[in-house]
């Protein structure tokens, strides 16, 4: 059976174990459709064709780090408004502050528990965990 999804996601990380890690816990433990970029150029190009409800994204990237993706995302009208939530190794007591400051909604620090990632990321984006539990429990007849 195919899952309506509630969501949709765009998650942007260069890493494909963490792509993987990160689209299965989404999509099984929410229901969320999940959209994977491999890089910031390219999250760039699927953000404005996707129009996701967040974006994840990786802090550290080569060619363009995430805050420079998130730079980007901020300058385009149509990708201006979508909340981004950081996913980073790169974390001190200051990291979660100076994320806010860039205009970021939140962010998770990797290693991430991949069976709580959907609780942190509805906490940050003020989503009812609740309610994308019964959406998903009856869309999907299997978990």
């Amino acid at each position: 059976m195919t899952t309506k999804a509630t969501k949709k996601i765009l998650f942007i990380d260069d890493e494909p174990y963490i792509q993987y890690i990160v689209k299965a816990c989404l999509e099984k433990f929410a229901g969320w459709e999940v959209v994977v970029a491999k890089s910031g150029l390219e999250g760039l190009i699927k953000a404005e064709i996707e129009k996701p409800d967040a974006i994840l994204l990786d802090g550290m990237m080569p060619e363009m780090n995430g805050i420079i993706c998130l730079q980007k995302l901020q300058l385009n009208p149509k990708t201006q408004s979508l909340p981004v939530i950081f996913l980073t190794a790169k974390w001190s007591l200051t990291e979660p502050h100076r994320f806010l400051e860039l205009g970021a909604v939140g962010a998770i620090a990797k290693p991430f528990d991949p069976l709580t990632l959907v609780t942190k990321m509805t906490k940050i984006l003020g989503w009812n965990v609740e309610d994308l539990k019964a959406e998903f429990s009856k869309n999907n007849d299997t978990c």
